[in-house]
């Protein structure tokens, strides 16, 4: 998608240089640009850990890439127990996104299969880099799917649609053109007057600082509003559907995903409006039958809920927000119960949130 029209993805092998993987910044965002280069494992985890880059699908990506710069690292240490030392932080990086254990169960598949280190070079090489295309193309897909549900929506509406959506769920979160936003960006590109409502989504502002930052540049119309201010737009008529991402899926629908989407998903069951998940089939946990209470929701760190960051003299800086007495619970996740899930959108089509139907994504 595009930063002052010129288009960018939010990770990317550095021309001519394999070896370097670049990725945006997201910390800094919207305030500034800023490229990183990663040419070691531990700089990876590093960038998934600390939220450089984050969005469950983009780190799947990430996580395939680190395994490889695990396996060149391997090559010239001469020392394989070291890539699987690295797999497994890795995979601990981030807790509640299943995309990236999906990632490095791929890469430790082919892994185990050969001891030749240029193999071992060459073949999650191209994993990560089938892993990349996989997203890429998810993105599109469910973006042909899900605008299926807005067109109807808007020809109902004069044509025009009121969306909201919670978290960033955007190219920024996943490789290009997003999951919950893809559905958006197809619509306006089919002349659909949309206007998105964007949850703040503290603690970390993803909705104010990532949705609204990507919805500005790709000039659609949005208004950014406090978490709480949701239910009143809903009672009051303001909102035609809500879209929202995942970090996790289970087989009988529930749905993982940033803290604060299962309070919209009561609040658009209650007012009668769709609430529609976007879900790569990366994100289908088959080894869950159930979600609540069974995926292990990652506890973040206080500081998020007790200080905030912002720009101040062209520097980004945290303030102190809360009460220095208190202590705070971050919870980085939630969990809706599928029944309050309208539909399930994927690049193999619009699934019901039932066991019987996405037991058939399985590969």
């Amino acid at each position: 998608m595009r930063i002052n029209e010129k288009h960018y993805k939010s990770l990317w092998e550095k021309e001519n240089f394999p070896e370097v993987i670049s990725i945006i910044d997201q910390r800094k965002l919207p305030y500034f640009i800023d490229i990183i280069d990663i040419n070691s494992s531990s700089k990876m985890i590093d960038a998934i850990k600390s939220m450089a880059l984050r969005g469950a699908p983009l780190i799947g990506v990430a996580g395939a890439y680190a395994a490889y710069l695990a396996c060149l690292e391997a090559r010239i240490s001469l020392n394989y127990s070291n890539i699987d030392f690295a797999l497994n932080l890795i995979k601990n990086a981030r807790p509640t996104a299943v995309n990236l254990i999906w990632a490095i169960n791929k890469q430790e598949k082919f892994i185990a299969s050969t001891r030749n280190f240029d193999e071992l070079v060459e073949g999650s090489l191209q994993i990560a880099r089938d892993i990349y295309k996989f997203e890429l193309e998810c993105s599109t897909k469910i973006a042909e799917n899900g605008v299926l549900l807005l067109k109807d929506i808007a020809e109902k509406n004069n044509g025009k649609i009121n969306i909201l959506t919670h978290c960033n769920a955007g190219w920024l979160a996943t490789i290009d053109y997003g999951t919950a936003t893809a559905p958006i960006y197809k619509a306006r590109d089919l002349g659909i007057d949309v206007h998105v409502w964007v949850d703040e989504t503290r603690p970390r502002n993803q909705g104010a600082k990532l949705t609204a930052f990507e919805l500005y540049h790709e000039k659609i119309s949005h208004s950014i509003i406090v978490d709480n201010a949701g239910g009143h737009l809903m009672q009051k008529g303001f909102v035609d559907c809500v879209i929202v991402g995942c970090d996790r899926v289970a087989l009988n629908g529930d749905v993982c995903n940033k803290i604060g989407t299962y309070l919209k998903a009561l609040a658009a069951f209650d007012n009668g409006i769709p609430f529609y998940v976007a879900m790569p089939s990366s994100t289908l946990d088959f080894s869950l039958d159930n979600g609540v209470n069974s995926i292990n929701i990652e506890e973040r760190d206080e500081f998020e809920v007790l200080e905030l960051d912002g720009l101040f003299n062209n520097s980004i800086i945290n303030s102190k927000v809360a009460n220095p007495f208190s202590r705070a619970c971050n919870p980085g996740f939630d969990v809706t119960p599928s029944k309050y899930v309208s539909k399930l959108i994927s690049e193999k089509g619009l699934h019901n949130p039932k066991r019987e139907e996405l037991i058939l994504l399985k590969d």
